[in-house]
């Protein structure tokens, strides 16, 4: 089982930044995809970013040059640096691992930006 532990959500103002930390459980976080996913109120969860083990990144177009992921393979941890935070980016974020047989989802934390 992998346990994931997100933090760093909050508050922040547009045009602000804020930094997500995901730390994964167990031995699977190196050999394995991470994602941050989104869902704001009444929408349908979206892909924000991901990362490949070998650390090669990829991002949805809403937040394609204001976000950045990156990952700790030492710490079993991986980032989201959101920069230049719109109203629109307000949601839970969610820390995603892929699994070899199952996947396995953080419990989400909220980011909050006001106009």
């Amino acid at each position: 089982q992998v346990q994931l532990v997100e933090s760093g959500g909050g508050l922040v103002q547009a045009g602000g930044s804020l930094r997500l930390s995901c730390v994964a459980s167990g031995s699977m976080f190196s050999r394995s995809i991470m994602r941050w996913y989104r869902q704001a109120p009444g929408k349908q969860r979206e892909l924000v970013a991901g990362i490949s083990s070998g650390g090669t990144p990829n991002y949805a177009d809403s937040v394609k040059g204001r976000f950045t992921i990156s990952r700790d393979n030492a710490k079993n941890t991986v980032f989201l640096q959101m920069n230049n935070l719109k109203s629109e980016d307000t949601a839970v974020y969610y820390c995603y691992l892929r699994g070899p047989l199952t996947d396995f989802w953080g419990q989400g934390t909220q980011v909050t930006v006001s106009s």
